[in-house]
């Protein structure tokens, strides 16, 4: 599927973040001063909160405004007579930093099916921390805001407003939804098939809470919206599906059961001890999940939140109960709107695996709540390997064909699940009708002997079927003709996923009048050639350069149709417009929705019309922050001592000469990734000139301080043949890093005793290992949401297969933990106190920083209370950035530890300098030169 950059199509649901008590009066500091002979010091504010949530990387669409708990100011840098009031409440971070973060966000888009108007889903900038701060339930991996019965922490658009788009392209001025209570949250917004009404969810505040959720719905002719249900006391129950239209003007709705009571209470006396049993000897190897379930208690409250009542719902004020109460995970209606693809979770559950591994069933209704037939019941499956491409045994990825009233499609693995097992072939992919006769079998419809990755439907003489393995980044695309048995199947491309030059793009495709999917067959005139389009993302050397080529399906040939701009701008293909006739689509007719912006203009979205190519603005969004509208953006290319070629994106303030100004203080930011080959690792990913989006915790909002930004620089750990990438993890990391440092020092633009490095979750991690193995290049680390000692995840970690047991020296080389006394340079933890993420425990953090305290480095520990991994709510995030720009104005920009280090480790940094110029440069004079001016500025 094309995935859509600020805009949707149809469907625009918002993924569930999530919601929470109280908020404490600050983070919990713990700090540590040990340089020149400085007194020690541990302070720590309030105690560690239990009971709260998660929000992803992301998610900062929910509310605004400021708390109460927010100091009014703060300077930028802290004098040694602040350190002891570090830790009384939360802070701002300076002006030029908060404006940005504060900026409004830019509504969502969704395009109505006939492409014919346009849904602005208006958003706030970040939600206050009272509103993570509510009770939520952690329950199989899930969390749940028990009062609204929806995952905790959801995010919500505050309103809506439909645009007519006008044949010249233009928009026709807002008609905006009326009826919505004021203040009211909006959530799971879908377009019924014919475009007529929309549905969607609110839940309005109540007593200090958000209400549970009501389905409401909304003539779009009119901007009339209304509730769904007549009766008032209809929640919704979204846990894990929230409603479907069935056709254009019934949905299925997942509610809370009428008559469910009060929450289970947890016993006073526990009816036994918890136990845990492996009698049988079996192998079972789980990753570190969080948010297990703990007892039985724990069960009842799972099926309590979880379960639901189906209700057939329709818009003149009718509806019934379909289907007894279950955990309902998923509800799909067949092509043709007469079937229902159900399925539903249920006992026995899991303390040590999270709910999309509990046993599974999955039923065809009928569209009006009849059972038709069960196709499948999966049991508990704890016994995954870990190991990459290892899935689920029996009936897995069950749909709908897109092409087809009510066939449906799955595939079943051949060997057990175990990506180590050598089969062939190792997946079938069946097909079957919803109501098959009396005895008839499902039909194998392709075979193959990599890891099913899905299909891309058109109909009976095309469809595509893709099929990949991680171990070999080996990736292929079958074509196959569904319906026709004699027509062997044929590949169409076999090439490294690994490899982004030979990427020949994703098939385009059209909207059907049911409302389904297909590719998009191109007839061009006089020509009885199959034809698709084929939308690219064009990395080259120089940068991407995304394109959009007719391609014939059965020779091969390629006419490029559309590329971007090369010059000044970056611009991609969003989607095909031109989608609601049955059949071929014209060539002449086409139309199609693209997005442009540059290093310093913000995206827009443009019209492209066949056959003049005429070209319609149909946005004008406003700068998000004019203040860096003008800053410089290059990307550049630089290369490891061991060959391999890097990039990396340099940001530099507005109106910075490097003539005048001289080398600035710099903050390399980055995140490590892992390939199978060298050649791979070099190629360029991006483009110079993607608009520079600014996140409300990114790096580059160190621009408005005067920072040169070193922006992703690539970290590749290479593991070639048979050789994991991570067995030479630390030196290819050193390696990296020294180029980068090497080529931002030789520009000028960087000086080299002004270096920060900094990451987020594997970020972190590269952050404190780059501090302990490489610290003569850095001045200071930022390390945010990290794990630091892997044997506390010994059953694999981020791509790494092998067990702590398989490959120790490897899990224990790649600690920071275990080099923690090597460990000089100041580093500032930061961690959210109820992180969710698999592998970065709260717990990574706070050992870490003992560690360090352990043997006397200067360090620092935040731990955010009410956070996740990614942090969300504005006071936290203003006192995330007041944390980094105090810790980068201390020991970044003065760059005070220089002169807390002693001779032998100045000299060592010089030194180190030498042999990073040398080896870089291979004798080039330019990298000689750079040295010398290291050497001269240290």
């Amino acid at each position: 599927m094309i995935r859509f950059h600020r805009v949707c199509f149809h469907r625009a649901s918002l993924s569930p973040l999530c919601h929470l008590s109280p908020p404490s009066a600050s983070p919990k500091l713990s700090t540590l001063r040990c340089a020149r002979g400085r007194r020690f010091m541990t302070s720590r504010s309030a105690s560690r909160l239990s009971c709260l949530a998660p929000v992803s990387p992301g998610g900062g669409e929910d509310g605004g405004g400021s708390s109460s708990n927010v100091s009014a100011s703060v300077s930028a840098t802290a004098t040694e007579d602040d350190e002891l009031a570090l830790g009384t409440g939360y802070r701002l971070p300076p002006p030029e930093i908060r404006d940005i973060v504060d900026a409004p966000p830019v509504p969502a888009l969704s395009f109505s099916p006939h492409r014919d108007k346009i849904l602005f889903l208006k958003r706030r900038a970040l939600p206050p921390l009272a509103d993570l701060a509510r009770p939520e339930e952690k329950l199989a991996g899930v969390r749940i805001d028990g009062y609204c019965n929806t995952r905790s922490r959801m995010s919500f658009y505050t309103g809506l407003g439909i645009h007519q788009l006008l044949p010249d392209g233009t928009l026709s001025p807002e008609k905006e939804i009326t009826g919505i209570p004021d203040g009211g949250k909006i959530n799971y917004v879908t377009w019924s098939n014919d475009g007529k009404h929309m549905a969607f969810s609110i839940r309005i505040d109540e007593d200090g809470n958000s209400s549970k959720p009501i389905v409401w719905v909304a003539d779009v002719e009119t901007g009339e919206a209304r509730p769904l249900f007549k009766s008032e006391d209809i929640y919704l129950n979204t846990i894990f599906e929230s409603f479907v239209w069935i056709d254009d003007s019934t949905l299925l709705v997942s509610t809370i059961p009428s008559s469910r009571g009060e929450p289970p209470k947890k016993p006073l006396v526990p009816p036994g001890p918890k136990t845990l049993s492996n009698e049988k000897s079996d192998v079972v190897q789980v990753r570190t999940f969080q948010d297990l379930l703990k007892d039985e208690y724990d069960a009842d409250l799972f099926d309590y939140y979880a379960t639901s009542q189906l209700v057939l719902a329709s818009l003149d004020g009718t509806a019934k109960e379909v289907g007894p109460p279950a955990v309902y995970t998923s509800l799909d209606p067949s092509t043709d709107h007469k079937y229902l693809l159900v399925s539903s979770l249920h006992r026995p559950y899991s303390f040590i695996v999270p709910c999309g591994r509990f046993p599974k069933k999955v039923e065809v209704w009928t569209a009006d709540g009849k059972f038709v037939r069960q196709l499948c019941d999966l049991p508990l499956a704890e016994d995954i390997p870990i190991a990459s491409n290892s899935v689920r045994k029996g009936m897995r990825s069950i749909n709908w064909r897109a092409d087809k009233p009510s066939t449906l499609y799955w595939a079943e693995t051949q060997d057990g699940g175990d990506a180590k097992v050598e089969v062939s072939p190792r997946d079938i992919v069946y097909m079957q009708s919803a109501e098959p006769l009396a005895g008839e079998e499902p039909e194998v419809l392709h075979k193959l002997d990599l890891r099913y990755g899905g299909i891309s439907w058109c109909d009976d003489t095309l469809a595509l079927v893709y099929e990949s393995w991680y171990k070999t980044r080996r990736t292929r695309t079958w074509v196959i003709s569904p319906g026709s048995n004699d027509v062997s199947p044929r590949i169409l491309f076999d090439r490294s996923s690994e490899d982004v030059y030979s990427d020949p793009g994703s098939t385009m495709l059209r909207r059907t009048a049911a409302g389904a999917y297909v590719i998009a067959k191109i007839k061009k005139e006089n020509d009885e050639s199959t034809y698709v389009l084929l939308n690219g993302r064009g990395a080259t050397p120089q940068g991407n350069v995304p394109f959009l080529d007719l391609f014939d399906i059965n020779t091969g040939n390629k006419e490029r149709i559309w590329e971007s701009d090369k010059e000044k701008y970056y611009e991609r293909v969003v989607a095909l417009m031109s989608d609601q006739k049955e059949g071929d689509l014209r060539m002449e007719e086409l139309k199609i929705l693209t997005s442009k912006e540059s290093k310093t203009e913000n995206t827009q979205y443009f019209l492209q019309l066949w056959p003049d190519r005429k070209v319609q603005q149909i946005t004008n969004f406003p700068h998000p922050y004019p203040q860096l509208a003008s800053l410089q953006k290059e990307m550049i290319r630089y290369q490891r001592k061991d060959g391999v070629q890097l990039t990396a994106t340099l940001y530099l303030p507005p109106g910075y000469d490097p003539s005048k100004d001289g080398p600035l203080p710099c903050l390399f930011w980055s995140y490590p990734g892992e390939f199978k080959s060298k050649d791979a690792a070099s190629q360029v990913r991006g483009s110079p000139n993607e608009f520079a989006g600014i996140g409300s915790t990114s790096a580059l909002l160190w621009l408005a301080r005067r920072f040169a930004i070193l922006s992703g620089p690539t970290i590749p750990i290479i593991g070639e043949g048979d050789e994991e990438a991570n067995d030479r993890y630390v030196e290819q990391l050193v390696a990296s890093a020294e180029a980068a440092v090497d080529e931002v020092v030789r520009r000028g633009v960087a000086h080299p005793s002004k270096i920060a490095v900094g990451g987020h979750s594997y970020g972190a991690f590269m952050t404190a290992n780059l501090l302990a193995h490489a610290p003569q290049l850095f001045s200071c680390g930022i390390a945010r949401s990290g794990a630091y000692n892997r044997t506390l995840t010994p059953f694999g970690f981020q791509n790494e297969d092998r067990t702590l047991w398989e490959a120790t020296n490897v899990y224990v080389e790649m600690s920071p933990f275990m080099s923690a006394d090597k460990i000089k340079k100041p580093i500032l933890l930061i961690h959210g106190e109820e992180d969710n993420n698999p592998g970065t425990l709260t717990m990574q953090s706070d050992r870490f920083f003992n560690a360090l305290k352990g043997h006397g480095a200067l360090c620092r520990l935040v731990i955010l209370p009410h956070e996740s991994h990614g942090y969300s709510a504005r006071e936290s995030i203003m006192h995330v950035l007041w944390e980094t720009d105090r810790w980068l104005q201390k020991y970044c920009v003065p760059n005070t530890s220089d002169a807390d280090s002693s001779p032998d480790q100045s000299k060592e940094r010089s030194d180190s300098a030498d042999r990073v110029g040398t080896a870089t440069g291979g004798g080039n004079p330019e990298f000689e030169d750079h040295s010398k001016l290291r050497r001269s500025l240290l």
